[in-house]
């Protein structure tokens, strides 16, 4: 039988996996004028999400089910982590979190440049604390 650090370090890969699939979106989608901001954010949105749950669950912390990233960079200061500042700036990207996307039509844009880095940066982290040693 497998210890539940171990189960829980193991998503951590499958949430990288997962935060893949929106980045790749991003990417594809990002520099196409005719698809919406909240696509867009919608995505960049879904990634930092998926990636900071996926430094919580490396460093054996169950990721919560929530949208709020904010309080995800919370629980990982928490765990001792320290996400980078594009994290701290991702909440931003709240308006075009699931929860939001079908209660308001949003007036904002999306810068998706700042969208774009923000996600880019929060991955660099991610994979950095993925090639760590474990003790």
């Amino acid at each position: 039988m497998s210890s539940p650090k171990r189960d829980v370090r193991d998503l951590a890969a499958r949430f990288s996996v997962k935060a893949r699939s929106d980045e790749i979106a991003l990417e594809k989608l990002a520099d196409d004028p005719d698809v919406p901001d909240d696509l867009i954010g919608f995505h960049a949105q879904q990634a930092v999400e998926k990636l900071l749950k996926a430094a919580l669950a490396n460093a054996g912390v169950p990721p919560p089910r929530i949208h709020d990233l904010g309080r995800l960079v919370v629980l990982l200061n928490e765990a001792g982590l320290s996400p980078p500042q594009a994290a701290r700036d991702a909440r931003r990207l709240a308006p075009w979190a699931v929860e939001f996307r079908y209660e308001d039509i949003l007036d904002e844009r999306l810068d998706r440049a700042a969208a774009r880095e923000t996600v880019v940066q929060v991955r660099a982290w991610l994979d950095g604390l993925l090639t760590e040693p474990k003790t």
